[in-house]
């Protein structure tokens, strides 16, 4: 256990920009252990993944460079090697073999004109030799080993058929199909469901026990790896600036930024009327969580009183969203999939209505039935009187200006092809808002300014923006048009810790200054907690527990309530 089997020495990586280098890894030194966790913690930009694509040899040719320092690799079936000066075709016998990795996203790193278990009999067929009856047998044992169900059918199963849960078991099967001496895990579980990642933490705890295998696992948030992690490497813009075992860091963290990520992930024993954030600690605003100043059950069960004291301004009445999947003989007895199954729910002025649940429960499905972005099989829905359903066209798009909704994806939200300020100008156009252009500029700069991004925002693209701005941008959009209700689908589900923080921060601002309304969705309880004033508790298309948020918490009465709060990380 002492001898290490990889060796991280005064590491610099830097890439091009145009005519100049930039350092993206600076002077990082670390060393994994034989059978040992090793964690690397930080935000987006900090460097983790550019370190781990350095130890498996595939950062860019030509566009990145390691001008200093050395990976020393001393695996089981050869003497110490230096990774970093390895050919490409003495690299290849390493790489998958004796170092392999999960990458972050699974649909984009799986191909999706291939079926799965070929994808994997590639790799054990290059390596290990399998001949294509042994390379199947093997594979459909790694699909088992993984607890995907139905091992053959997954097998023969396209990427886009698969859950995110079950995309990111293939994707550990692939890894450690040829037993690999190291495993790098590059946040195997951002943006799954609590549940989930349990379960694939679990199972990356299992399958290294079997295999003896060392692991370094990745990660932005530090409940995570205090799960899974025996010894943790905190990085900030490209440095190491603590590390240590699990224990210790979190015990007693010395650097402020490590202080910073253990403090912002919304606390279980109390409810805080604001989350710390990163930047409070570097700058030395405050030291102590302890400085964060607390809600009371009085004070809340104030608020409370005159909140529901009204009508509600949203009704929902025995809501249906049902699915053909199937249909029989001439149509006699077909079969559907009940998405959003008799839901009914009400949420009042100035009210935050929490919606927790896995994926494919019905959250986003009911969300969007009740914009009508999704046409309701059966119900009725009610918004301040009016009967949504029985709007025509126009009378829609006009109640949608004061509904809107942030979608889960920012990417895929933003068109491309635009521009930052014309993509938050679109809806004001489209709905006649302001007289002329020039007023509609000085709407999105205020807008931008608001939701904390520079001016000069305004003429970028979105491919420019990491995925927190571009959450920020999509806020700012929703509240071009100035709405009164807001709908946040997993708005911060795969954001850092640190900045998820910064964007529930800034909903609560938005919600105390412009009075508004939101339904919270969201598959992290603990998240949905600080958020919400009510909880609903969805599944299987049906609310199964609702209640005030703490009073939820604390007292479930159901037991799926239960599994996602024990499932929350660090709880």
């Amino acid at each position: 256990m002492s001898d290490p089997i990889l060796v991280v020495n005064n590491l610099s990586i830097s890439f091009r920009n145009e005519d100049e280098w930039v350092t993206a890894v600076d002077n990082v030194s670390f060393s994994l252990k034989r059978k040992e966790t090793l964690g690397i913690v930080g935000e987006s930009g900090s460097g983790k993944s550019v370190t781990s694509l350095a130890i498996m040899q595939l950062l860019p040719k030509g566009y990145s460079r390691i001008h200093q320092g050395e990976i020393l690799y001393s695996g089981s079936e050869q003497g110490q090697v230096s990774i970093h000066n390895l050919s490409e075709k003495h690299m290849r016998k390493i790489r998958g073999r004796l170092i392999s990795m999960i990458f972050q996203e699974p649909m984009t790193s799986l191909n999706p004109v291939m079926r799965c278990g070929r994808q994997i009999t590639e790799s054990v067929k290059l390596h290990l030799g399998y001949d294509n009856t042994k390379a199947k047998k093997y594979v459909l044992g790694l699909f088992a080993e993984v607890m995907l169900p139905d091992p053959l059918r997954i097998y023969l199963s396209y990427p886009h058929q698969l859950s995110g849960g079950q995309k990111q078991r293939v994707m550990i099967a692939m890894a450690i199909a040829c037993r690999p001496d190291i495993l790098i895990a590059d946040e195997p579980t951002t943006a799954l469901d609590v549940t989930v990642q349990k379960n694939i933490l679990l199972l990356l705890k299992s399958l290294q026990q079997k295999h003896n295998m060392s692991l370094i696992f990745i990660s932005h948030d530090l409940g995570v790896i205090s799960e899974i992690a025996d010894n943790v490497v905190v990085m900030n813009r490209g440095k190491v600036v603590e590390q240590g075992s699990v224990t210790d860091v979190f015990r007693n963290p010395q650097h402020p930024y490590t202080k910073g990520l253990i403090a912002c992930r919304p606390p279980l024993d109390r409810r805080l009327k604001r989350l710390p954030v990163v930047s409070d600690f570097l700058n030395g605003k405050t030291s102590e969580l302890s400085a964060v100043e607390s809600i009371t059950s009085e004070e809340r069960a104030l608020a409370h009183r005159e909140l529901y004291a009204g009508v509600p301004l949203l009704q929902v009445d025995d809501l249906k969203v049902y699915y053909k999947t199937k249909s029989g003989f001439l149509n006699r007895n077909p079969q559907y999939f009940k998405a959003v199954d008799d839901v009914s729910l009400q949420v009042y002025k100035g009210e935050t209505l929490g919606l927790v649940g896995e994926s494919g429960c019905g959250k986003t499905t009911l969300g969007r039935a009740i914009l009508r972005l999704i046409e309701p099989t059966e119900g009725k829905v009610f918004y301040d009187g009016k009967d949504l359903s029985g709007l025509n066209p126009e009378q829609l798009r006009k109640m949608r200006q004061r509904i809107q909704i942030i979608f889960q994806d920012p990417y895929s939200a933003l068109n491309p092809r635009i521009t930052i300020g014309d993509a938050i100008m679109e809806p004001m156009i489209a709905h006649g808002l302001m007289a002329n252009n020039k007023e509609r500029r000085a709407r999105v700069l205020h807008l931008l300014s608001r939701v904390g991004l520079e001016e000069n925002s305004f003429e970028r693209f979105p491919h420019q923006f990491s995925g927190g701005q571009r959450q920020r941008i999509s806020i700012a959009r929703a509240l071009a048009l100035d709405p009164e209700f807001i709908i946040c689908d997993e708005s911060v589900s795969a954001l850092d810790v640190s900045v998820q923080a910064q964007v529930l921060n800034l909903l609560n601002d938005l919600k105390k200054d412009f009075g508004f309304t939101y339904i919270f969705i969201s598959h992290d309880l603990s998240v949905v907690r600080f958020m919400s004033d009510r909880i609903l508790v969805m599944r299987n298309g049906k609310i199964v527990e609702s209640g005030e948020a703490d009073e939820l918490y604390n007292n479930p009465k159901e037991t799926y309530t239960r599994e996602l709060i024990r499932a929350i990380p660090g709880s």
